[in-house]
């Protein structure tokens, strides 16, 4: 068996040297503790390593703050260690977005990318499009905004892919990346402040007994910790919890929407690379905020979603069946049949807007990125705001480690990382279109007229900001209350499928002999509750059938939680009527593997 020592962060090094530390860490992680037996005598003793900066979360906002960090030490000659953790097995595994990106974050943090051959951002958009799809068949051609528009400015990307590469531009920056390492716990130190993550335990079965292949987590410890788990991380919002973030910035109650996305490979007939097409209506009923998007990317692939605001009413709306409605419209059916489903996935995203984002500073770290809540709704882009988050976070980091009067350890004050994101571009640019998403509680129509009143006239001059009111779990009415269900066609195989065809696209994989990481905190209520009043919602909204009732032996309903299916969307967290469901991370490396998404 290696010894504990081995797994050091010097070790790493030495032995390794010229690998990724990705690649050095996951080979120690398979092998150090192979000879455990699972028997406490032989379980070997959590290992701490210790940083200056700790981010949770290898996505653009935490990757560029980290970049951020290397390249200012780059300049004035310092240095600051930083590692970056990764839940997903690979950087970019866990990745989604249907993304046209505005590169103003960018240009700043590499403004050399357009010269490096392994950059991946390649497809200018050419031609902006916008449809309202008024029923099944028929659909009507808009103006696009002009806050949507993104025809030779912007670019069509995969982000999982610019995740990738942005990976190995910290790496080359000596940034230390884990992949395949989930944050399972914040840890504090003696006064409350956070000083750092322990991650998952590797090995333990679904009793909660360590197995033969036991190997324990280990306890990152650092001055300063970066949660940009994306959005609904579980360690960030535990830390909002636990210090009022949102109570203390007075912020509204956080708003979400499910996307659903898959990418094809279409005819090269069919490609037109560069176009971006977004959708209103259809299948939306009008009174369920929702749209979707249709993008041609590079290599004959087209990416096609369908987002819907988790704060819809109507029970018996099934988020993957919408999404195989709004792919058989006429409109959205053109540009994919005849191809090859490639992948497909899903995620939830934050729409809130300014007035949900908490503070975004604790004792010991801060949010960046949709562990807080950047998107900017109208644009349907917040990979920059993320990015420029990010980038603000780092130098606040690195300015607060480096200061001549800065004690040598202990937690660091990231107040200034706050205070300098109010005076970027990022908060005037949600300040102007804080109203436009809370418009859409009065319905599609009122909410266009809303949004066309911010986009030409207003642009956020209004002495008013209208709320959220409540959280997306409340909205839901009883059975009692609803609509008809809506009517699903069955599948045709050709750009529809059934769910376990969609689920195998998607890579996921979860190991079966481990707890589960969807916590029910009350596991009677959905038979006593979601079943008889809202008709087990949790088997609609979430798109992986990881929710389902089973007959037992006695006749009755009983639910069952497939959690290897598990996508990590989190659409379960959000809107669970009962707020009866915790998703946390299951063993690192595992969940979706998402390639081009």
């Amino acid at each position: 068996m290696i010894p504990v020592w081995l797994a050091s962060r010097a070790a790493v090094t030495a032995c390794f040297k010229g690998l990724p530390t990705s690649t050095a860490w996951r080979w120690l992680r398979s092998s150090a503790w192979a000879a455990s037996d699972g028997s406490a005598s032989t379980q070997p003793a959590r290992e701490q390593m210790s940083y200056d900066v700790l981010v949770v979360g290898a996505g653009p906002a935490g990757l560029s703050a980290a970049i951020r960090i290397k390249t200012q030490c780059q300049s004035a000659g310092k240095d600051v260690s930083v590692c970056v953790i990764e839940k997903g097995s690979e950087v970019g595994a866990h990745i989604l977005s249907g993304n046209v990106l505005e590169t103003r974050a960018l240009d700043e943090l590499l403004p050399d990318w357009k010269d490096d051959p392994d950059c991946p951002i390649k497809v200018l958009a050419n031609r902006d499009s916008m449809l309202w799809l008024a029923s099944p068949s028929w659909s009507l051609r808009l103006p696009t905004p002009p806050s949507m528009r993104s025809k030779g400015k912007n670019y069509v990307v995969s982000l999982s892919e610019v995740a990738r590469w942005m990976g190995r531009r910290a790496e080359a920056l000596g940034v230390e990346i884990y992949a395949g390492f989930a944050g399972k716990k914040v840890l504090y130190g003696w006064d409350g402040h956070v000083e750092g993550v322990a991650t998952n335990d590797f090995g333990i079965g679904r009793d909660g007994r360590a197995k033969s292949t036991f190997s324990p987590g280990v306890d990152l410890r650092a001055r300063v910790t970066l949660l940009a788990e994306g959005c609904r991380g579980s360690l960030s919002e535990e830390v909002i919890s636990r210090f009022d973030l949102r109570q203390a910035a007075g912020a509204e109650p956080q708003t979400y929407a499910i996307g659903i996305k898959e990418v094809w490979q279409v005819p090269e007939s069919q490609h037109q690379p560069g176009t971006v097409v977004h959708t209103i209506g259809y299948p939306a009923s009008y009174d369920t905020y929702g749209g979707g998007f249709i993008y041609h990317m590079s290599d004959r692939r087209v990416a096609l979603g369908y987002v819907i605001g988790l704060d819809y009413k109507n029970p018996h709306i099934n988020t993957f069946q919408e999404f195989q409605r709004f792919k058989a419209h006429p409109a959205v059916r053109r540009h994919i049949e005849g191809g090859t489903c490639l992948q497909y996935g899903a995620r939830t995203l934050n729409e809130g807007g300014l007035q949900s984002i908490p503070r975004l500073y604790f004792p010991g770290g801060a949010l960046v990125g949709c562990s807080a809540g950047f998107l900017n709704v109208p644009k349907i882009k917040g990979t920059h705001t993320a990015m420029m988050s990010g980038m603000m976070a780092g130098e606040a980091a690195f300015r607060a480690l480096t200061a001549a009067d800065v004690p040598e350890k202990g937690p660091v004050d990231m107040s200034k990382y706050e205070e300098a994101l109010k005076r970027s571009w990022l908060w005037d640019e949600l300040n102007a279109v804080r109203n436009v998403r809370p418009g859409f509680r009065w319905g599609l129509l009122p909410g266009l007229v809303n949004a066309a009143l911010e986009e030409y006239l207003l642009r956020g001059k209004e002495p008013w900001t209208l709320r959220h009111g409540r959280p997306d779990r409340e909205y839901l009415r009883p059975l009692s209350e609803a609509p008809s269900p809506p009517t699903y066609a069955k599948p045709d195989g050709v750009v529809t499928f059934d769910l376990p065809t969609s689920l195998y696209r998607s890579g996921t994989n979860h190991d079966h002999d481990q707890p589960s990481h969807l916590l029910v905190s009350n596991p009677g209520e959905f038979e006593r509750s979601n079943l008889p009043h809202y008709g087990g919602p949790e088997t609609k909204y979430c798109p992986a059938g990881v929710y389902e009732y089973r007959t037992d032996e006695y006749g009755r309903s009983r639910l069952h939680i497939n959690a290897q299916n598990c996508l990590h969307c989190k659409a379960c967290d959000v809107k669970d009527p009962g707020r009866n469901i915790r998703w946390t991370v299951p063993e690192g490396g595992q969940g979706p593997s998402y390639t081009a998404m």
